[in-house]
């Protein structure tokens, strides 16, 4: 997918699309407000009682509906809500087969990685790779996990912090601290059943805020059925692409089986879902609860691709400043939600809610998620005698730690340039090797120690080199400067953590749309080939 966020020095805001009224900002304060509201409240509940099994893992008590609201919030982070109409504006509806990929990707980890986890009755993922292997396979495998969670979630602070700082003028550092902090506060003191239920808010945060654009934005152009002839007449409407050649950069099967690995590393083997489904009371529960995301995946990506197709719509009605078709492709769907609600006070800012609400439910997960496998994976097994209540005060202190360093991340974000892509590009390529460690040893009886340890680095050398020697292509590849900062693409990478594998060395969106003078020129620049090549292989070579 290729939809970026630049590492450059940010257009400043125009002043019809930038301003923010107060109900706006009330709107937004109150995201955060409620969120600090509810770690508090859970925090307070049973304080001087806690244990680190209420703190970790919500005394494993939480029902489906909730871990299932979870599960979905926990990755569908800012920059999905960014890309995905991005993607669908620029390229046409092929990313909508994605959707095929969720039947299998939620049933598989159903019925065998949640049985398998539940029964063993573990609190981290990589105990079950000491029970399978050794301790030594263990700890390869949460350090691994925390290099890959580090890395991405300083990026998933800061790369919205960026994009609302260009469209709207919101100061860049005070909203990636206030975020940081707020985050980390709940996180810590109200711990998993926190994280959870913060989740929960926040999720129908996010469904109210795309629902708002949806609704105005279908109303202005007519109402959905003229949108979907609009983009049927400028070829945005795609058929199946059956087209086996891994150059094209969206066919049915990179989406529909290649999304199915993604889906296995996200959903089946990484810590802050498997966290979930070891919280649930029952193992029943945790069934639902990843049958449950089914049906809300695909509402979540209908309503992505949605916004992308009224935004493609509008556009062909409404004029486009200048500035706006100068932006980076991730800041399309902040300046169309500006210009289409600018008058009707507390909907942008509730669509700012809901796009933080995506950094707030991604980050709280991996702060949680981090302090768990930190305290049960390298600091019990060396210091069995630690009390409860060290252990817990502990744990608070990992989460609130976690947090700061997400903020130093963020920061290291901003001055990376265009190292960044490279950055952030090590989610996917740490994510295939990991979801083939615990396939080898679920799979193959015949796996052992060395070879677990020897498949993992061999795995993770075989991403980096595909994955970074692309970027490297890439970048030496680029002779001129396009009109917004190729090179430097943060949504980019990020978004392919969330989005299934595909290189591009031609479209398949359908013909470009009539000449005209309010339509971006982005909107018919091809994509570099190597642009996607890092996640499709770390994925692909499973």
């Amino acid at each position: 997918m290729s939809v970026g966020v630049t590492t450059s020095a940010p257009l400043p805001p125009t002043s019809d699309t930038s301003a923010f009224s107060l109900v706006d900002y009330v709107v937004f304060v109150l995201l955060l407000v409620l969120s600090l509201a509810i770690g508090l409240y859970h925090a307070c509940r049973g304080w001087g009682q806690h244990t680190t099994g209420q703190l970790l893992m919500a005394d494993r008590k939480m029902s489906c509906l909730p871990v299932a609201l979870s599960l979905l919030a926990t990755f569908q982070s800012a920059v999905a809500i960014l890309g995905v109409p991005s993607e669908i504006y620029r390229f046409g509806t092929q990313y909508w087969f994605l959707g095929c990929s969720y039947f299998l990707g939620l049933l598989i980890p159903a019925h065998i990685f949640i049985p398998i986890f539940y029964r063993l009755h573990l609190t981290s993922a990589y105990e079950y790779l000491e029970l399978r292997f050794n301790k030594t396979v263990r700890v390869c495998g949460t350090v691994t996990f925390i290099f890959q969670m580090v890395i991405y979630m300083g990026v998933v602070l800061y790369a919205p912090s960026l994009a609302l700082n260009a469209v709207t003028g919101f100061d860049l550092w005070l909203s990636v601290l206030t975020l940081g902090i707020v985050c980390a506060i709940y996180t810590a003191l109200g711990g998993l059943k926190a994280v959870i239920w913060t989740d929960v808010f926040q999720t129908l945060v996010m469904f109210l805020g795309q629902l708002a654009v949806i609704i105005v934005g279908s109303a202005k152009v007519g109402g959905l059925g003229h949108v979907w002839d609009l983009a049927s007449q400028h070829g945005r409407i795609s058929g199946i692409e059956l087209d086996p050649d891994p150059f094209v950069r969206h066919t049915f099967w990179t989406l529909a089986f290649g999304g199915v690995f993604m889906m296995l590393s996200l959903y089946g083997v990484n810590q802050a879902q498997v966290q979930r489904y070891l919280s649930s009371r029952t193992e029943k529960a945790a069934v639902l609860s990843c049958y449950a995301v089914f049906p809300c995946q695909q509402v979540v990506l209908c309503m992505g691709c949605l916004i992308g197709l009224v935004m493609f719509a509008y556009y062909q009605i409404h004029p486009m400043s200048i500035q706006q078709s100068q932006a980076a492709p991730d800041q399309f769907v902040l300046y169309f939600v500006m210009d289409l609600l600018k008058d009707l006070p507390g909907l942008p800012g509730l669509f700012v809610a809901c796009l933080f609400s995506g950094s707030l439910s991604t980050i709280s997960s991996a702060f949680n998620s981090l302090a768990t496998v930190t305290m049960e994976d390298l600091i019990r097994p060396w210091f069995p005698e630690f009390s409860e209540v060290r252990a817990t005060m502990l744990s608070r202190i990992l989460a609130f730690g976690y947090g700061l360093l997400c903020l130093g991340m963020a920061y290291i974000s901003s001055q990376m340039g265009p190292v960044l892509q490279a950055a952030i590009s090590i989610f996917g390529m740490v994510g295939g090797p990991l979801l083939g460690l615990f396939c080898l040893g679920m799979f193959f009886p015949c796996a052992n120690p060395p070879g677990a340890i020897v498949g993992l680095l061999a795995g993770l050398v075989m991403a980096f080199w595909i994955g970074i020697g692309s970027l490297v292509s890439s970048t030496r590849a680029s002779v001129a400067p396009a009109p917004w900062n190729e090179s430097s693409n943060l949504t980019t990478v990020t978004l392919t953590t969330l989005m299934p594998p595909a290189t591009l060395s031609r479209g398949n969106a359908g013909p470009d749309p009539e000449p005209s003078d309010h339509l971006p020129s982005v909107a018919k620049t091809p994509c570099p080939p190597a642009r996607v090549l890092s996640e499709a292989t770390s994925l692909q070579k499973l």
